[in-house]
């Protein structure tokens, strides 16, 4: 009868495991990376929708400005804003992939491009030939 791990030791089998330390990593630098966009949007491509559409705020970074519909605010630069950084993080992940693919695609060529080793036992056969041969030879 199969034996019955405890939930304390399947957690730890499954954590442990390196597609999940890989995947924990990525989310780690994913987010450290969205940071950086962030900055980027906020402190230079803001900037720069802010001079083209004369948007401003309180604080000096807002970008596009807003409008009222019934008392409501609608922050349209925040929204335009959250776009850029999607559209750069979407950017820089194709490239990423791409390139990562292209890795894996001149990885795969190489190793096909290299003759398989015989089996042993087709390597067994032909040192067994080769003797065979070389004591009819002498006869």
């Amino acid at each position: 009868m199969a034996e019955k791990k405890s939930f304390l030791t399947e957690f730890k089998e499954f954590a442990l495991k390196g597609n999940v330390m890989d995947m924990a990593v990525g989310v780690i630098i994913g987010a450290a990376f969205g940071n950086i966009v962030t900055a980027l949007t906020d402190s230079f491509i803001n900037p720069l929708i802010q001079a083209i559409t004369g948007g401003s705020g309180e604080d000096g970074v807002k970008i596009g400005g807003t409008f009222t519909v019934n008392g409501a605010v609608f922050d349209y630069g925040a929204f335009i804003s959250a776009i850029i950084n999607f559209l750069i993080i979407a950017l820089i992940l194709f490239c990423l992939i791409k390139a990562v693919n292209k890795a894996m695609e001149i990885g795969k060529k190489k190793e096909e491009e290299k003759p398989a080793e015989p089996p042993k036992e087709e390597v067994l056969l032909t040192e067994i030939r080769d003797q065979l041969k070389a004591l009819n030879e002498k006869k």
